[in-house]
């Protein structure tokens, strides 16, 4: 008689990061609306119940995946400024720790920003990922000068992550047909447009 290894059972953690693995590519490779539940079990190797029994749905399979990026990327940017040597240092390591997870995980970003435009839910983790990356830079700033208001610090950090985010796209898309630009030539172009003018603040 012919004995069966029995499965090893997963560890409810491992078994999401499993699923998240596996819904980030499935999203982006189909889109979300064209994706199905079905496609991500089979990824798993799991049944379709599993995943509702650990998201809910599939929106909010979406919306976790959202979230593990949002916390990724502040561990990163956190990790990176915090070997830094100087507030100038801080903002480059940030910056290129930022540059360097996109490139990481590029379906991950690209489900994220295909999905805001179609999906609210999406919409808004995309609005908390920058608001939280807006407070860690203008925490940054705020080392730099510690004597400037708190609004003009905000103000700036505002600009800093919307250059990010334009420059991430750009690096993207490579619209100009030349070759892509790398993460350390894309901080360096940050860093030269604004950290030129924050040196010259009072």
């Amino acid at each position: 008689m012919e004995t069966r290894t029995p499965r090893r059972r997963v560890a409810r953690a491992e078994r999401e990061r499993q699923i998240l693995d596996a819904a980030v590519a499935v999203f982006s490779g189909r889109g979300y609306q064209n994706a199905s539940m079905d496609a991500v079990a089979e990824v798993v190797g799991v049944t379709k119940p599993v995943l509702y029994s650990h998201f809910g749905s599939k929106e909010g399979l979406l919306l976790a995946c959202v979230a593990r990026v949002r916390t990724e990327l502040l561990d990163v940017t956190s990790a990176a400024a915090a070997a830094a040597d100087g507030p100038e240092d801080m903002l480059r390591r940030g910056t290129l720790a930022f540059f360097d997870y996109l490139d990481a995980q590029k379906p991950a970003w690209s489900l994220l920003y295909s999905e805001a435009s179609v999906s609210q839910a999406a919409a808004a983790a995309l609005e908390e990922i920058r608001a939280q990356q807006t407070d860690f830079i203008a925490g940054l700033l705020a080392v730099q000068a510690p004597e400037t208001a708190p609004q003009r610090l905000v103000g700036w950090a505002h600009v800093i992550v919307g250059a990010c985010e334009r420059l991430a796209l750009y690096r993207g898309s490579a619209a100009d047909g030349g070759p892509r630009m790398s993460a350390a030539e894309a901080t360096d172009h940050l860093m030269d447009l604004v950290w030129t003018g924050l040196a010259h603040q009072p």
